[in-house]
C-alpha cells in the first residue's frame, strides 16, 4: 500500500519560509507522480505543485509560482515542498499526494488524478 506521510508544517510569520517534506513507502518511488494541494474549511482542495516521476517536469499554481519550489530526492522516497515568502493566505492544510504514471514524464495538476493521499500537514502564516 502506497502512503504518503507529511511534515514539516507549523506556524510562521509572513515573509517567512517552511520546508514540507512528504515520504512514500513504495520501492518505485520513480514511477509516481507526486502533488502537493491544500485545503482550507469550506473550500475545495486546490493544486500547488506536481512533480513528474522522473523529475523533469514542475508545474506550479499561478498564486504560488516564484514562491514555492517542488523537489524530490529518489534515494529518501521523499517530496519536497519549499515555501517562501509566506503569506497569510497561505495558511492551510497541506496535502501530500502519488499517482503511478506509467511513463513517469506526467505532472497531474487535478485532485481526481491522485490515488493515494496524505494525512495533512497545518501551515499557518500570521500576519
Amino acid at each position: 500500500q502506497v502512503q504518503p506521510v507529511e511534515s514539516g508544517g507549523g506556524l510562521v510569520q509572513a515573509g517567512g519560509s517552511l520546508k514540507l517534506s512528504c515520504v512514500v513507502s513504495t520501492p518505485v518511488f520513480s514511477g509516481y507522480a507526486m502533488g502537493w494541494f491544500r485545503q482550507i474549511p469550506g473550500k475545495e482542495r486546490e493544486f500547488v505543485a506536481s512533480i513528474s516521476g522522473a523529475g523533469g517536469s514542475t508545474i506550479y499554481a499561478n498564486h504560488v509560482k516564484g514562491r514555492f519550489t517542488i523537489s524530490r530526492d529518489r534515494a529518501k522516497n521523499t517530496v519536497y515542498l519549499q515555501m517562501d515568502s509566506l503569506i497569510p493566505e497561505d495558511t492551510a492544510v497541506y496535502y501530500c499526494a502519488a499517482e503511478y504514471t506509467l511513463r513517469g514524464l506526467e505532472a497531474p495538476t487535478s485532485p481526481i488524478d491522485y490515488d493515494y493521499w496524505g494525512q495533512g500537514t497545518q501551515v499557518t502564516v500570521s500576519s
